[in-house]
C-alpha cells in the first residue's frame, strides 16, 4: 500500500491515479464557448428590442408586438410575412423575447444545458443540435398557429432538454434520478396548462427535434464504423431539412 494524501492506494490504484497536468489550452476546451455565445447573441439582441423603435407602417398581424421595438417586428415568427418572403424569420425568432423574465429563463436553462451538453459532444455538434431544435420549434408553429406571431429560445432550450435526456439514457443513466426528467414534465405541464401565452407548438416540435438529434449524436454515432461524421452529417442535413420544410409549410399553410 502506498501512502496518499487521504488514506492509502494501493499500487495499482496509484498507477492508474497518477496526476494528469492539463495546459490552459486543453482547459480552453472545457469550457461552454457556444453557449456563452449564444447567450450574449440573445441578450444583444433583447436590448435592440428595447432601444430600437418599431417603424410604420406595421403588418396588421404583427402590430401586437410592435411595442417591442424594430428587432421583434423584423424578426418575429410570423407564417405570412415568412411566406411573402422573410425567409430568416424561422432562425430569428429564436433570438426574440418578450419580457426580462422570458429572457432570464431561457438564458438560464439555455446555459445550464450548455454545461452538460457542449463539451460531450463538441462545439460544431452542439450548435447544429441546438439549431436543429430551434427550427424543429419553428416548423411545427407554422403548421399549427402560422397566423400568431411567436418569439423566444424555449423551443431550442426544449430541444436540448430532449437531448440531454437521450444523452443521459444513453450512458445509462435514469434521466428521471437527474434533474433533466422532472424539469421535462415540469416545463411540459406548464406548456399545456399556460397554452394561452406559451408556444405548445415550438416546445414541442423543439423538444421532438433536439431528442431526435441527441439519439442519433448519442446513440447512433458510437454504432457506426465513420459514426463520428455520419451522424453529425445527419444533423446538419435534417437542420437544413427542417429550415425548408419551415419555407414549404408557410407556403402551404395546413
Amino acid at each position: 500500500m502506498h501512502q496518499a494524501s487521504v488514506g492509502f492506494h494501493c499500487p495499482e490504484c496509484a498507477k492508474r491515479g497518477r496526476q494528469r497536468v492539463y495546459t490552459a489550452r486543453a482547459l480552453a476546451t472545457t469550457r461552454p464557448v457556444v453557449t456563452l455565445v449564444l447567450v450574449a447573441i440573445n441578450a444583444v439582441v433583447y436590448l435592440l428590442e428595447l432601444t430600437v423603435e418599431a417603424k410604420p407602417p406595421i403588418p396588421l398581424g404583427l402590430r401586437g408586438v410592435a411595442d417591442l421595438g424594430e428587432a421583434a417586428v423584423q424578426g418575429v415568427l410570423y407564417g405570412p410575412a415568412v411566406a411573402a418572403g422573410d425567409w430568416w424569420r424561422p432562425i430569428t425568432a429564436g433570438f426574440l423575447h418578450a419580457s426580462p423574465i422570458h429572457i432570464g429563463l431561457n438564458m438560464f436553462i439555455l446555459w445550464q444545458l450548455g454545461i452538460l451538453l457542449e463539451v460531450p459532444l463538441g462545439r460544431i455538434n452542439y450548435l447544429v443540435l441546438y439549431f436543429m431544435a430551434l427550427l424543429g420549434g419553428s416548423a411545427l408553429v407554422l403548421g399549427l398557429h402560422p397566423d400568431t406571431p411567436t418569439l423566444g429560445a424555449s423551443g431550442a432550450v426544449f430541444g436540448l432538454m430532449g437531448a440531454a435526456f437521450v444523452g443521459l439514457r444513453s450512458r445509462g443513466i435514469d434521466p428521471f434520478s437527474t434533474s433533466i426528467g422532472p424539469l421535462i414534465v415540469i416545463n411540459l405541464v406548464f406548456t399545456f396548462v399556460a397554452s394561452s401565452f406559451v408556444s405548445v407548438g415550438g416546445h414541442l416540435g423543439g423538444l421532438i427535434a433536439g431528442a431526435a438529434g441527441g439519439w442519433l449524436l448519442f446513440e447512433l454515432a458510437p454504432r457506426l464504423r465513420n459514426g463520428k461524421v455520419v451522424a453529425p452529417a445527419i444533423c446538419a442535413g435534417a437542420t437544413v431539412a427542417l429550415f425548408l420544410a419551415c419555407l414549404y409549410i408557410a407556403n402551404n399553410p395546413l
